[in-house]
């Protein structure tokens, strides 16, 4: 069962994520990083409309495996909990590219929250599965 605490840290960073999605639009990351510039690269080639459809069939193809799992069984609901625990570790890269521009790279600013969120909710999380 996923604790209370848990469940809080997640909300929690909910708000950062959409802070952190806010800085890196506003400070133009989808003109400056790689793997933005990779995948657009796939969707270059086709219609605005055309790309804008394909992009939200992908998510709710997702969205809709995810809900999938959640209503199996409270250890599928444990166990997706590791993918948000993985982007926390993963928004380290803002700060490692800051550091590697010795400067400002988009999103630095929210990106520093993350590693504290992710070592509370690494520990909760092990927790979990402890219990489980």
């Amino acid at each position: 069962m996923i604790s209370h605490k848990l469940k809080n840290i997640f909300i929690f960073s909910i708000p950062v994520f959409i802070a952190h999605g806010l800085e890196e639009y506003f400070t133009g990351l989808y003109n400056n990083d790689w793997s933005i510039q990779f995948i657009s690269g796939f969707l270059e080639s086709m219609s605005t409309p055309q790309a804008i459809f394909l992009v939200f069939q992908i998510m709710l193809w997702l969205a809709l495996v995810v809900f999938a799992l959640l209503i199996i069984s409270e250890k599928w609901r444990l166990r997706l909990m590791v993918i948000p625990g993985l982007v926390y570790i993963f928004e380290l890269y803002h700060i490692l590219k800051s550091v590697s521009v010795a400067g400002y790279y988009p999103g630095l600013i929210t990106s520093l929250l993350f590693p504290v969120i992710a070592v509370f909710f690494w520990v909760e999380l092990i927790r979990n599965y402890k219990n489980a």
